[in-house]
C-alpha cells in the first residue's frame, strides 16, 4: 500500500466529506471523524493495517466551494502538515448555478474553478508524499441533464489537473455510474448529492483501491 507507516492523510472537501465531523479538526473521540467516506477509510485502514498507525483527518466543510477551500487552506491544510492529501471539491461550484441561479456572487464559473484548484494543487504538492484528486459528481444517470453535463465538465478539469501534476485520481462520477446500472440514484442519495452509507462506501472503496489497499 502506498500510504506508509506513521502517515497523516488529510481529506478536505465540502459537506460530502464533512458529515458531522468534529471541530476544529475531524479526528479523535466521540465520532469526530464524521459519518462520511473519511470515517470508512480510517476504520478500514486501522482494522487492516493497525501496525502502520495511519492518522486520518477529516477537514470537510459544509457548503464549501473552491473559493472557500482557498480561504481556509493555510489553517486546514498547511498547519496540519499532512503527508497525504485528498481533495474532492466542485459540487457546490456547480450546484449554486442551478439551485440559486440569480445569486450570481455564489457561483464559481469553470475558469475560476480551474484556476483555484490548480493553484491549490501546485502550491501544495511539493509538501506531500502523495495527493488524490476526486472529481465532483451528480447522481443523475442522464448525461444530457443540464446539471450533470456541467458537473462532467468540471470533472474533466480535475482530470486535466491530475494528469498535469501526476496525482492519483478518482473518477467519482464513473464510480457512481457503475452503481446506477443496478440501483436508481434515489436509493443512494435523496438529493442526488449527499450519499447514504452505500454511496460513501463507493467513494471509500475507490480511494482505498487507488492507494493500493489490500484486505489481507
Amino acid at each position: 500500500m502506498m500510504v506508509e507507516s506513521g502517515s497523516k492523510p488529510v481529506m478536505i472537501g465540502d459537506s460530502v466529506t464533512d458529515q458531522e465531523r468534529g471541530r476544529p479538526a475531524g479526528e479523535g473521540l466521540w465520532g469526530a471523524i464524521g459519518k462520511s467516506y473519511v470515517g470508512l477509510i480510517a476504520g478500514l485502514l486501522e482494522a487492516t493495517y493497525p501496525e502502520r498507525r495511519i492518522r486520518v483527518v477529516n477537514m470537510g466543510g459544509n457548503g464549501d466551494n473552491t473559493r472557500n477551500l482557498k480561504a481556509r487552506w493555510e489553517t486546514d491544510v498547511f498547519d496540519l502538515k499532512p503527508d497525504w492529501l485528498s481533495i474532492m471539491i466542485g459540487v457546490n461550484d456547480v450546484w449554486r448555478q442551478f439551485d440559486t441561479p440569480l445569486i450570481t456572487e455564489s457561483h464559481v464559473n469553470i475558469e475560476k474553478y480551474r484556476k483555484s484548484l490548480e493553484s491549490l494543487v501546485a502550491g501544495t504538492l511539493p509538501r506531500l508524499k502523495g495527493m488524490v484528486l476526486m472529481t465532483p459528481y451528480y447522481m443523475e444517470p442522464n448525461k444530457n441533464d443540464a446539471m450533470r453535463a456541467t458537473m462532467d465538465k468540471y470533472g474533466e478539469i480535475v482530470k486535466e489537473i491530475s494528469s498535469k501534476y501526476n496525482t492519483l485520481l478518482i473518477d467519482t462520477q464513473a464510480e457512481f455510474d457503475q452503481l446506477f446500472e443496478h440501483f436508481h440514484s434515489s436509493n443512494i442519495s435523496w438529493d442526488r448529492i449527499h450519499p447514504n452509507i452505500t454511496g460513501h462506501m463507493v467513494i471509500a472503496r475507490a480511494f482505498l483501491k487507488v492507494i493500493g489497499y489490500k484486505w489481507d
